[in-house]
């Protein structure tokens, strides 16, 4: 008997290669601190210097872990952010130490504060993680050093692990961002390989990674140097100009028709070239005047990025800069995103609850650690990285095992420079445990933290159960008070990525029979990346025990409808470029009422009509599958069975 959808979800690894270069960087870095320390007293005797190792190796713990590859700015601010808010951690902590209500008020604050800073980006969301981490810390550790001390040692640590870093990125083979670039053309060429078989709309996805992880990297990075770097906007130049072959890949692979061998090959040494490995040959496949519409389109998409790929004055001019706005739209979108967004300001509540609760039981539970509790929760309720449910879970079984092996460890290690060894040991399975699954990171980072911990509370019993009793309290604080408790929880919030995903697909509609060329592609982009997100959502609420994952399952057939539909509005942009009449502009609209329609269906739980839409040409295809949508959205609306009739009136 097979295990629940959500079951298989919580327990389901990332397959992925090891990062070797990751894991070295782990190895050396993170216990490279408390090594000098060990050093200089001759063992790892407790006093000052073995302290600032402590502190010093903290804090390259948390820089380490932040930078997670893309451009070196990137991997800078992720790595500050870490860093500047892991110290202010600190200093908050001190206010939170001891009992009665002054670390109340402290920690609900800072938790309300990392919060709202979480939602203004992704480095400062990592931020926002250390400072509820430190704070927690810096709550309950006792050590012989003064605060300033200890700042100061983690900023040393933290300084260790950027240059690290810094050395990782000059040594790396590849410019991530040519890489990302390349890796376009890389799944273009896989897309095309795929038409005609099953495998298509499994590459077409992994075509729409590709083009939103190089716009990320490219067009973010040249933003902000002003278009300063010749190289980045070349690059961004061979993004734009694989528009068209990215239209003809994908309608080539909705129609089922096998591509030319020659252009499957053209594709890939597209790639290489981009990435650097081969030059691209001078003569470019020749010019089709026949056949069918889809292979003709891809031809010319390729004719196209051939001519952009081998001249650099090509790759320059194709470049379009993308508008940069003021600092009053920077400063209502970051509002936007902040205080008034209802997301949030709901986040926000239950971090501030979840944390007061945990420091109201670090302040009255018979624990020997309190303060994990703190960072337990911290950790678990971060939203960023997917379903509360399944973090409180895999990290409660994860610790457990920990917990486990770290126990082990202390009981058979002498206190010496093995233990430096084993905590080297754990530091490099983290980068491969990261992105296999979080329970299994864990598993790898229980026993490191217990190791340090005990090095600096050196002879005091009971820490490993301590780590394990308090880790477990921490994860049924958030589980009860983050996600039981709420009625949202229950409500699957997949609704709202739909609305989105819905939204994003009317803009590409009009923009692809009435806006430029340039509108098409951003609203085409758009509409892609909004279905991603959806498919982000998806796999997060599958993970949650039911309702809510049986929910998320009756949906999953309405978001591939979606990506038929987009797939569909591109065959039909491609059938207009090859001669087909153009669409009128009042069936247009007509299709446009009903995808907005389906949008309004889907915010109010409302059944949608079974009437059809009359639509002829180019636009008969995707009324089809904008029709497949409403009635997949009948069958999953809440309530009802697969496949019945809506009843009259």
């Amino acid at each position: 008997m097979r295990a629940p959808a959500w079951l298989e979800e919580l327990v389901r690894t990332t397959p992925s290669p090891v990062p070797w270069r990751d894991v070295a960087r782990f190895a050396v870095t993170v216990p490279a601190p408390l090594a000098v320390a060990v050093a200089v007293v001759g063992g790892i005797e407790p006093g000052p210097v073995l302290g600032a190792g402590v502190f010093a190796t903290t804090g390259a713990l948390a820089a380490v872990l932040a930078p997670q590859g893309g451009p070196l700015r990137d991997r800078v601010r992720r790595t500050a952010a870490a860093a500047g808010f892991g110290g202010l951690g600190l200093v908050v902590g001190q206010f939170a130490a001891g009992g009665g209500w002054l670390p109340v008020v402290v920690v609900a604050l800072a938790a309300a504060l990392a919060a709202f800073v979480s939602a203004v980006n992704a480095a400062l969301s990592l931020g926002a993680l250390q400072l509820l981490v430190c704070t927690a810390l810096a709550s309950g550790l006792v050590t012989p050093l003064s605060p300033a001390a200890e700042v100061g040692w983690f900023a040393v640590g933290a300084a260790w692990a950027t240059l690290t870093m810094l050395v990782a990125y000059a040594t790396e083979p590849a410019d991530p961002d040519r890489t990302a670039v390349a890796a376009v053309f890389t799944r273009l060429g896989e897309l095309l390989a795929a038409a005609g078989t099953a495998q298509a709309e499994d590459a077409r996805r992994e075509l729409t990674a590709a083009l939103n992880d190089a716009y990320d990297r490219v067009i973010r990075s040249r933003s902000h140097l002003a278009g300063r770097s010749r190289e980045l906007a070349e690059l961004a130049g061979v993004l734009n100009a694989a528009a068209p072959l990215v239209e003809g890949a994908v309608a080539t692979a909705r129609a089922g028709v096998p591509a030319d061998p020659q252009d499957v090959n053209g594709v890939h040494a597209l790639a290489a070239a981009v990435a650097g490995r081969h030059e691209l040959p001078a003569e470019r496949p020749a010019h089709l005047e026949e056949g069918e519409p889809t292979r003709r389109a891809v031809r010319h998409g390729l004719r196209l990025a051939w001519n952009v790929v081998g001249d650099p004055q090509e790759r320059a001019g194709a470049a379009v800069p993308p508008p940069r706005p003021d600092r009053r739209t920077r400063l209502r979108e970051l509002g936007d995103r902040t205080l008034a967004s209802a997301d949030t300001r709901d986040f926000a509540v239950r971090l501030v609850l979840c944390m007061t609760v945990a420091e109201v039981a670090r302040q009255y539970l018979p624990i020997e650690r309190p303060y994990w509790v703190l960072l337990t929760v911290a950790i678990v309720l971060k939203p960023d990285f997917g379903s509360v449910f399944t973090r409180a879970v895999q990290r409660g079984a994860g610790t457990l095992v920990g917990v486990l092996i770290g126990s082990l460890l202390l009981s058979v290690l002498p206190r010496n420079a093995w233990v430096l060894v084993a905590m080297a040991a754990a530091a490099a399975l983290m980068p491969w445990g990261r992105a296999a699954n979080f329970g299994l990171f864990s598993v790898f980072q229980t026993p490191l933290i217990i190791l340090l911990l005990d090095i600096a509370l050196a002879g005091e019993p009971g820490l490993v159960g301590a780590r394990l009793l308090d880790t477990l309290i921490g994860c049924a604080i958030v589980l009860v008070f983050g996600y039981l408790l709420w009625p949202r929880t229950w409500r699957a919030p997949l609704d709202e990525a739909l609305r989105e995903a819905a939204h994003a697909l009317d803009e590409f509609v009009g923009a692809a029979f009435t806006g430029s060329p340039t509108e098409r592609r951003r609203a085409r982009r758009a509409s892609y990346r909004a279905l991603t997100e959806l498919h982000t959502q998806l796999q997060r609420r599958l993970a949650e025990p039911p309702p809510v994952s049986t929910r998320a399952a009756a949906l999953w057939p309405v978001i591939v409808q979606l990506e038929r539909t987009s797939d569909a509005v591109t065959e039909a942009v491609i059938a207009t470029r090859h001669g087909a009449p153009e669409p009128d502009p009042a069936q247009v609209a007509v299709l446009r009422r009903a995808i907005r329609e389906l949008e309004d269906d889907i915010r109010a739980h409302r059944v949608p009509d079974d009437a059809e839409i009359d639509a002829e040409g180019v636009l008969a295809p995707v009324a089809r599958e904008v029709d497949a949508a409403r009635r997949l959205v009948r069958d999953a609306a809440p309530g009802r069975r697969p496949g019945t009739a809506v009843a009259d009136g």
